[in-house]
C-alpha cells in the first residue's frame, strides 16, 4: 500500500475496550462495519464494467472475501451477544449514498479511499480491543482489505496516468468523502463520554483518518497539493464539476430500487436460529 502500517496506526495511549464493559459500543462498531461489508459484496456489480480480466478476477475474489467477512462481523456480534442492527446513516451515505458511477470512481473512492478508511478503523479496534478472539477474527480480516486498498491505490494511478483528465472529477468526489468523515467525528464529539481511555479519543483518532487519506489522494496523484492549501472556492468548484460531470446518469442513481443493504437484516443468514447467543465471560 502507499501508506504503512505503522504510519495508520493512531496512539491510543495503551487504552482498551473491554469486551465485557464495552459490549455496547463494540457491537455498535461491529454493526457499522457489517454495513460496509454487506455493500462490499455489491463489487460484483463492477464485474460487468471491469476493464480487463485482471480487473474482473480480482473483483470475483473480493466478493467471496465479503461474504466471509459478513460472516466475520456476525460471529463477533454473537460473541457479544448482540443481534445485527442498523448502520449509522452517514455509514450508510459513505457506502451506498456514494456508489460510483464508473470504474476509476469505484477504485478511487471506494477501495482506496474507502477500504481505507475500513481498514484505519480495523487497526484501531485491533489495537484496542482486549478480547483475543474478536482480535485474531479482525486481524485475519485486514490482510483481505490490505489488498483491496492495494488493489484501489494502484488502478487509480494507472488511470491517472492514462487519463489524466479524471483528477478533477476523482478530487471532489473525494472531497465529499471526506465531509462525511468529518461529520461522523462531530457526531461522535458530541456523544463519547470524555473519561473513557478509548471512546475520548474516537474524534481525534477519525480526524487522523481524513489525515491519512490525505496523504493516500496525494500519493496517488489525485490531490496536487495538501488541501490546507486549497481554497474554499477551488474546493466547492472541485465537488460541483465532480457532480456535473456525471449529472447524465443521475436520474438512473434516483430512481428507487432494492438493495441487498436494504434488505440484509432481515435475511435469514442474520438470525442465530434455536442456538443461544455466546456470552462473554470476564
Amino acid at each position: 500500500m502507499l501508506l504503512t502500517r505503522e504510519e495508520m496506526t493512531f496512539d491510543f495511549g495503551g487504552g482498551r475496550l473491554r469486551a465485557d464493559r464495552d459490549r455496547k459500543v463494540l457491537a455498535w462498531m461491529m454493526n457499522q462495519f457489517l454495513y460496509g461489508e454487506v455493500s462490499g459484496i455489491q463489487c460484483g456489480h463492477w464485474l460487468y464494467q471491469a476493464p480487463d480480466l485482471e480487473a474482473a478476477r480480482f473483483f470475483a475474489r473480493q466478493a467471496v472475501e465479503e461474504f466471509q467477512h459478513v460472516d466475520n462481523f456476525v460471529r463477533i456480534l454473537q460473541l457479544l451477544g448482540e443481534e445485527p442492527a442498523p448502520a449509522h446513516p452517514l455509514v450508510r451515505f459513505l457506502s451506498t449514498g456514494m456508489m460510483p458511477g464508473s470504474f476509476e470512481e469505484h477504485v478511487c473512492l471506494e477501495m482506496a479511499v474507502g477500504e481505507g478508511l475500513v481498514l484505519m478503523a480495523l487497526y484501531g479496534v485491533i489495537d484496542t480491543v482486549d478480547h483475543p478472539e474478536i482480535r485474531a477474527v479482525l486481524e485475519r480480516a485486514v490482510k483481505q482489505e490490505e489488498r483491496h486498498v492495494d488493489f484501489g491505490e494502484e488502478r487509480t494511478v494507472r488511470a491517472l496516468r492514462e487519463r489524466p483528465g479524471l483528477r478533477r472529477r476523482l478530487l471532489g468526489l473525494s472531497l465529499v468523502s471526506l465531509w462525511a468523515v468529518r461529520r461522523l467525528t462531530s457526531f461522535m464529539r458530541k456523544r463519547l463520554p470524555v473519561d473513557h481511555e478509548v471512546l475520548s479519543k474516537l474524534p481525534d483518532f477519525l480526524q487522523f483518518t481524513v489525515e491519512c487519506a490525505e496523504k493516500r489522494l496525494l500519493r496517488m496523484g489525485v490531490l496536487d497539493q495538501p488541501l490546507a492549501q486549497m481554497s474554499a472556492l477551488s474546493k466547492a468548484t472541485a465537488v460541483a464539476e465532480a457532480y456535473l460531470s456525471t449529472a447524465a446518469s443521475l436520474p438512473l442513481r434516483l430512481l428507487p430500487r432494492k438493495r441487498l443493504t436494504d434488505t440484509y437484516l432481515r435475511d435469514p443468514a442474520m438470525r442465530h436460529g434455536e442456538e443461544q447467543p455466546i456470552r462473554l465471560v470476564r
